[in-house]
């Protein structure tokens, strides 16, 4: 009996140190793309801060970097929980600007702008899309701790951009009938329905 519990013991001390170790890796996860059905499935709010989501939050910044884009949510992993992260800082002297964004809340949407959009779930796409000209955003960051942010310009964009996918809803469900057929089309053509 003694023998099983330090068996038991030593499966819970390798399990804490694999878990360690994941924590320390980071990895680029396989984007979804349309018209992937995950794609329309709403994020969850995120109850738990632990080292788990912090392992999360890593791993999407490193995908959206390898992609390149400016936003990535975790819907867009498959991954059903209301948290996207933004980085505007897209000119390769700037400094990175990586923005965690849970549980968040659109507060306020200010005026009118359209945005020629873009979006890792498109490869390639490019759109014209309107979009409030400035937003109010409640959030938690990585760490748990309430902010609240007032966003202009491609900021503003990309907040409104990747809070769409945590209602499951994307860029293709802002064009007119005819842009939405033509972008079905080209995303069928270049093999992205897998």
């Amino acid at each position: 009996m003694r023998v099983a519990w330090v068996s038991l013991r030593g499966l819970e001390v390798v399990a804490r140190w694999m878990r360690a170790i994941l924590a320390l890796t980071v990895a680029i996860r396989p984007i979804l793309h349309y018209p992937d059905k995950r794609l329309r499935d709403p994020g969850l709010p995120v109850e738990t801060f632990d080292d788990e989501l912090q392992a999360l939050v890593d791993d999407m910044a490193e995908t959206m970097y390898a992609a390149p884009g400016v936003g990535l949510a975790a819907t867009q992993l498959g991954i059903p929980l209301r948290l996207f992260i933004i980085d505007v800082a897209v000119d390769d002297d700037a400094a990175s600007d990586l923005r965690v964004f849970i549980n968040p809340e659109l507060v306020e949407l200010v005026g009118t702008t359209s945005f020629s959009e873009g979006c890792l779930s498109f490869p390639g796409a490019r759109e014209d899309i309107n979009r409030a000209e400035k937003v109010r955003v409640k959030a938690f960051d990585r760490h748990g701790q309430p902010f609240e942010v007032l966003a202009d310009g491609l900021l503003a964009i990309a907040v409104q951009h990747e809070n769409d996918h945590l209602d499951g809803k994307l860029m293709i469900d802002r064009l007119s009938i005819l842009r939405r057929r033509l972008l079905h089309r080209a995303m069928l053509k270049h093999g992205n329905g897998d």
